[in-house]
């Protein structure tokens, strides 16, 4: 019974050892992510700030998973060409990822003046 509980003990901090190695994988490291934003390109259809533009959608709030957008960026769909993973690293989308994340969203129309000044005519 004692190996038991010393097997039981062993396998459970190696499960929280793993847990925090795959959670802090997909946190991903936002300064990191913002440098790779730029030297990608990302920013050149998606915007400085990710508010999207003609040739890019709107990343700033995004409900995407990490998960997600790792997938849409090695197999997109319109005109973005596909990224493998011999050009970023699925721990560089992670990355971006964490950056775009804590990119904030559009502010309200109500927190516009002139959007909000159009909106009551």
């Amino acid at each position: 019974m004692k190996h038991f509980t010393v097997f039981v003990m062993v396998a459970v901090g190696a499960a929280v050892a793993l847990a925090q190695a795959v959670g802090n994988a997909q946190t991903g490291n936002a300064e990191n992510g913002k440098r790779l934003f730029l030297r990608d390109g990302c920013y050149e259809c998606h915007g400085y700030a990710g508010q999207g533009s003609r040739d890019g959608a709107r990343l700033a709030s995004t409900i995407l998973s990490v998960q997600g957008l790792i997938r849409y960026v090695r197999r997109p769909t319109g005109a973005m060409p596909a990224f493998t993973d011999k050009v970023v690293s699925d721990q560089e989308l992670t990355d971006i990822y964490a950056y775009v994340k804590s990119l904030p969203g559009p502010k309200p129309v109500k927190d516009i003046p002139l959007l909000n000044q159009l909106s009551k005519q």
